[in-house]
């Protein structure tokens, strides 16, 4: 089953037939048939729908922001700890190196989005926290991030939006108990 991922989550109005837009993408759901188990189908169909989410977010954030999504996902683990952030604190945060997360800090420090800040008592640790610049320019990229994810998910009645959740949940807290957390 080929699925079409709109490439940016606002089209241009004028975009006509034959644009990127209508560029079918082949998709991990393909990867399965209908005589697969239903658990291998929803896993991939799953996994399918966060990509096709997480291609949207990305190609999003570099035509409307020009920014990455690791440096939006930096900003907002920053932006929910206002009183900042160790560098390695952001490493186990973000799940990435902490050369990924220097490279990124070095960026939106040139920036004037973050700033370093020595931590008391030891020099060779730095809390890493948005700039009011920073929290400003966060605050205008996740209001819009959260508009495309809601108009994303806008076919699903709340009714089934909630089910949805409610069901992830119930999966995810099966998943921890099998030892299945990052």
């Amino acid at each position: 089953m080929s699925q079409r991922q709109n490439p940016h989550p606002n089209p241009p109005p004028q975009a006509r037939e034959g644009d990127i837009l209508d560029t079918p993408v082949i998709d991990r759901e393909s990867n399965g048939t209908e005589h697969d188990h239903t658990s291998l189908r929803l896993w991939l169909r799953l996994l399918t729908c966060t990509t096709m989410i997480e291609n949207c977010v990305k190609k999003g954030l570099r035509s409307d922001f020009e920014t990455t999504l690791p440096r939006f996902d930096l900003m907002a683990q920053l932006e929910r700890n206002p009183q900042g952030l160790t560098m390695g604190d952001l490493s186990q945060r973000m799940m990435v190196s902490g050369g990924n997360i220097t490279g990124i800090t070095d960026q939106l420090e040139k920036e004037g989005l973050v700033e370093r800040l020595k931590l008391q008592g030891d020099r060779r640790v730095y809390h890493v926290r948005l700039t009011t610049k920073g929290k400003e320019s966060f605050k205008s990229m996740a209001r819009v991030h959260e508009e495309w994810i809601i108009d994303w998910m806008s076919d699903l009645t709340m009714d089934e939006q909630h089910l949805l959740y409610s069901m992830l949940g119930k999966l995810k807290k099966s998943l921890q108990e099998k030892g299945c957390e990052s």
